[in-house]
């Protein structure tokens, strides 16, 4: 079982700008490319901070100071690493309440941005592929159960397990690991033990 990462699901950074790219250059790049927000980067390439459309409408609006990258970008910038899983890349999002991530190597140096929009590729995984990682992976590989043991139905990223298991210690973990699979919404857990035991709890 393997779950995308971040440098999996990332675009590739085609787009940053200098602290002194301009208001005008900075509204052209976010209009030519499709985004809403652009890294600026220093002469080594590391992101410094972040001009979005919002920064843009902000000075827009006060039409006062230095219209560089430099005055408009909100600094610090919280980055992402290649690496890190699409979950982890997810919760430092709604820590920060940062829409996008731009993504550093191992020496500060931007290879990529993540958006929020990019981590929702997960979920258009097809159900036929969910249901052939949970089969092959969770339940044959690593938990060295019979494929026939547990049933698997998937309908729109929703799993449901039904079955018997021989031991009761399974259920949770099985549920657990379903639950880590990309493109994953929910589990149904309709499972029951050899003794008939089953709540249908999830």
């Amino acid at each position: 079982m393997r779950n995308r990462s971040v440098a999996d699901l990332m675009t590739p950074a085609a787009v940053a700008v200098q602290r002194g790219t301009s208001f005008k250059e900075i509204a052209r790049l976010l209009d030519e490319y499709g985004i809403t927000a652009v890294p600026v980067v220093d002469d080594e390439n590391r992101p410094v901070g972040v001009v979005s459309e919002a920064d843009l409408l902000r000075r827009h609006t006060a039409k006062d100071g230095p219209s560089t990258a430099e005055a408009m970008m909100s600094s610090p910038v919280v980055t992402a690493r290649p690496s890190w899983t699409a979950v982890e890349a997810a919760r430092l999002m709604e820590r920060h309440r940062v829409k996008r991530l731009p993504v550093v190597d191992s020496e500060g140096r931007l290879i990529g941005v993540l958006s929020r929009s990019d981590l929702l590729q997960l979920f258009l995984r097809r159900d036929r592929s969910i249901q052939e990682e949970i089969r092959e992976d969770v339940v044959v590989r690593i938990l060295r159960l019979s494929p026939a043991a547990v049933h698997i139905d998937v309908d729109e990223g929703v799993v449901t397990l039904s079955g018997n298991l021989p031991d009761p210690g399974v259920r949770p973990v099985l549920v657990r690991l379903c639950e880590t699979v990309d493109g994953v919404v929910e589990v149904v857990d309709r499972l029951a033990h050899e003794d008939g035991d089953a709540d249908g709890t999830a």
